[in-house]
């Protein structure tokens, strides 16, 4: 008789434990499948051990539930709009158990079946995009692996951003996403937990038995969100909280007398305008419908989020006054920003709190992180968007704004102009609610995400605040999952390491100090080079997959992956290898070092900028890839759809790592720290986290170049004009001609002149040009280095072993200790 799994998951039986990993393999075939293994295919495999991971994941998350219930401690709520994650099966089994994962690797094989083969069934979730997202994620997996009740809350995007496809142009095109294209193991259906989300209506003003008034939102427009759970292990821990992601439905889905009737579309619209809430992340806001859209979608998570909270914390027996010793709601940016004015709502209208009561809740429960300087992340919602569909939410943030104003007359007497510039609404023009300074008045915590950006935001958007009240703002520099960022993603050193540590550094990235002295052992400094070269031998084919470009694994590997934005700077990446081009027209034969540049990263739908240094950069690559005098000595590769898999080839591979950023606009980065702690070197600005990783490795071992923060604002003071920049550079002047001259775009010459319209602008905020005799400078410093193998790769493994600040798991202690205020539960 089979032995029988504690959880019976999908009508299983047999536990996915060492020594019967064949065996519960074969099991889900049969009896949650009904494949045999002749019949199964690739897709078979992979659920049946999604399916039995997933088992015993499930275990482990029960038995957490009830240790952090038991144990009544405080727990955080992480809210944010998106989650990066990456693939699930690696990630859970590697989590589990190495040993587990090697067995499984076995009984794969036994069935003829390789498991990378079998893991690249899984499609990437569709739940994020860029640095935002990838950062919740490493959070998650942080706190699972320290043993902190956590749970994450966002939405179940059906279509995710959307599937980057590059045209016969070179432009981007947007295809929705097919994550969920296949039944997808790894969630579960709570069907059970659903919460009522409202919009529109009114508020009509009541008096309580006690002669209170007290305010009814009513005849609203009601959806429900229903709540889906994906697992989130612990590395090598007993913990495994969860991401509850909400997918929006109808009350009533389907209204037959409408069907009945011949009007076919009337019977679902109510259904269609539900499912709109979590179709896609971070709809086209540059239509009335878009703008509208994105704000329910945000008052759509957080109501339901805050709703499930209130509805746990009662459900343990717990006083409501004790909240804010039962959790802490951290606010990932400005979209949750509405959490404060429905945690208010919730506890005043639903919970019948007083409203000094709720407010002083609010705010011991509430914090939040500020992610960036730039205009766009600082939200403003029209205050007619808020007459429309939250009514009751205005009257609240009206009345915060008036007792804060009060608040800023008594600590600043008469000063008129400070009410005004901190002033929850913007009175100039269209009214707006400014949803960043709300989320600092109803804080108790504001952080930044790096030291300098946090000394900016302080200093400039947030000034008067940090004024009045300089205890509330603090900095976390981000972090990231070591785990998947070196664990999963670079197998070959990860063993390495593991030879020389022990396993420790897993959990503790800073043990990586205990072996700095291998820097200078060339037998590891070869080991280390024959592991990159395997790296690049991987990404290689990756590329020639992809693309169709073949390309040498002996050229330098430069890379810059993120999102495509006018500040990250990708247009003078790409003006320095048009460059490099015409330096190899101009002298064939010279003893260039050999450069392969790759870039990848998705635009906006409306952001037209972008889109257009997309398919420049593509043109420009169908230029010099298919050019038979540039050879093997450069090439250009724009790698389509980024996301968390394709990362975990490119980290690993990379020589070089493009931060090349306007001082003072990049918040922190992430991307910078994946890429040195895989043994990069960085050629960056003194921006963002670079500022902490140089300091990390040294001054020698890092390229930095540019101007600082005050020379960037002391330019735009004076005026900034290319034009009398490209003039006095003939190589940067011959290379903006060339990009203008249509050479590059032969179909379409405006296609480039947009791009160079735009650099060539007086004023051109981004100072792309400004920068670009120090970055050319650096890149030749970049280029002798690298003629020195046994140097560069000496400095490739300082980078590599200094990365131990840089873990997410010392991001989330500092948020547990002196934000958050959690304890572990193990």
């Amino acid at each position: 008789m089979r032995p029988a799994s504690r959880v019976s998951g999908i009508n299983s039986s047999i536990a996915l434990r060492h020594g019967a990993v064949r065996e519960a393999i074969l099991d889900r075939l049969e009896r949650s499948l009904g494949k045999s293994p002749a019949a199964a295919t690739r897709r078979d495999f992979y659920d049946a051990l999604a399916i039995a991971v997933r088992e015993e994941l499930a275990e482990r998350w029960v038995a957490t539930r009830t240790r952090v219930a038991s144990a009544h401690v405080k727990r955080v709520c992480y809210l944010s709009m998106e989650f990066l994650l990456g693939r699930s099966l690696i990630n859970a089994l590697s989590a589990l158990d190495d040993d587990l994962l090697e067995e499984v690797r076995q009984a794969l094989e036994s069935f003829g079946h390789q498991l990378e083969d079998i893991a690249a069934e899984e499609e990437d979730p569709g739940l994020g995009n860029g640095g935002l997202g990838r950062l919740a994620a490493c959070f998650l997996d942080s706190l699972a692996t320290l043993g902190y009740g956590a749970t994450g809350y966002g939405i179940r995007y059906d279509y995710g951003i959307f599937t980057q496809v590059i045209g016969a142009d070179g432009g981007q095109r947007e295809v929705a996403s097919s994550w969920l294209g296949f039944q997808n193991f790894w969630e579960s259906g709570r069907g059970g937990v659903r919460f009522r989300v409202r919009f529109g209506g009114s508020c009509r003003a009541t008096r309580d038995d006690h002669g209170r008034i007290r305010y009814e939102w009513v005849d609203t427009h009601d959806v429900w969100a229903v709540a889906y759970d994906l697992l989130i292990p612990g590395n090598r821990s007993p913990t495994v909280n969860h991401l509850r992601l909400w997918s929006g439905r109808a009350i009533e889905p389907f209204r037959i007398e409408a069907f009945n009737h011949g009007n076919y579309a009337a019977a679902v619209t109510e259904q269609v305008d539900a499912k709109n809430l979590s179709r896609v992340l971070y709809p086209d806001d540059s239509t009335p419908q878009g703008k509208e859209l994105r704000f329910k979608q945000q008052y759509f998570f957080v109501s339901a989020s805050l709703q499930d909270m209130l509805s746990q914390h009662v459900f343990e027996g717990r006083e409501l006054g004790e909240l804010a010793e039962a959790i802490a709601i951290q606010l990932n940016d400005t979209h949750p920003a509405l959490t404060i004015l429905e945690l208010m709502r919730l506890l005043i209208d639903e919970h019948g709190v007083e409203w000094a009561g709720a407010w002083q809740m609010t705010q011991a429960i509430c914090s939040y992180t500020n992610h960036t300087l730039l205009p766009e992340a600082l939200e403003t919602w029209p205050v007619s968007l808020f007459e429309w569909l939250l009514p009751r939410h205005l009257q609240i943030v009206y009345q915060i704004n008036r007792d804060f104003l009060e608040q800023v007359s008594a600590r600043f007497p008469n000063d008129f102009d400070r009410r005004r510039r901190m002033s929850l609404i913007n009175e100039d023009g269209d009214r707006r609610v400014r949803m960043a300074y709300l989320s600092v008045v109803g804080s108790h915590k504001i952080n930044g995400v790096a030291k300098l950006h946090s000394r900016l935001m302080r200093e400039t958007i947030f000034a008067d605040f940090a004024e009045m009240w300089p205890e509330r703002f603090t900095n976390v520099t981000n972090g990231i999952a070591v785990r998947r960022w070196l664990k999963q993603a670079n197998p070959g050193l990860s063993a390495l390491l593991t030879e020389k540590l022990g396993s420790a550094w897993e959990n503790d990235l800073e043990d990586l100090e205990r072996l700095k002295w291998a820097a200078d052992d060339t037998e590891f400094c070869r080991r280390f080079r024959d592991i990159k070269r395997v790296n690049k031998q991987r990404l290689a084919a990756t590329i020639k997959q992809l693309l169709n470009v073949e390309v040498s694994v002996d050229a330098l590997f430069d890379v810059q992956v993120k999102r495509i934005h006018e500040y990250k700077r990708q247009l003078l990446n790409v003006v320095y290898v048009v460059v490099r081009y015409l330096r190899i027209l101009d002298n064939p034969q010279a003893d260039i070092v050999p450069r392969v540049v790759l870039i990848a990263g998705k635009a906006a739908p409306g952001y037209y900028v972008a889109k257009s240094v997309i398919k420049l950069i593509n043109n420009i690559a169908s230029v010099i890839n298919n050019d038979p005098r540039v050879g093997d000595k450069l090439k250009l590769c724009f790698m389509p759809d980024y996301d968390v898999s394709l990362a975990q080839e490119i980290m690993p591979a990379a020589d070089l790592s493009e931060q090349i950023s306007t001082a003072g606009m990049e918040a922190s980065g992430t991307g910078n720290m994946k890429l040195s702690l895989n043994g990069a070197l960085t050629i960056g600005t003194l921006d963002g986290a670079n500022i902490e990783i140089g300091d990390a490795v040294g001054a020698e071992n890092i390229f930095i170049f540019g101007m600082t923060t005050e020379e960037v604002v002391a330019l735009r003071a004076h005026g900034y004009s290319p034009a009398m920049i490209v003039s006095q550079n003939p190589e940067l002047k011959r290379a903006i001609e060339t990009i203008n001259s249509g050479l590059f775009s032969p179909n379409n010459i405006a296609d480039s002149r947009v791009v160079v319209d735009r650099l060539m602008g007086d004023g051109e905020h981004f100072l792309v040009l400004a920068d670009y005799a120090s970055y050319a400078a650096a890149q030749d410093r970049v280029d002798a280095l690298y003629k020195n193998p046994q140097e560069w790769a000496r400095k490739s493994v300082i980078n590599a072993l200094s990365m131990g600040p840089f873990s997410s798991d010392r991001s989330i202690r500092e948020y547990a200790d002196n934000i958050w205020g959690i304890k572990p539960v193990i």
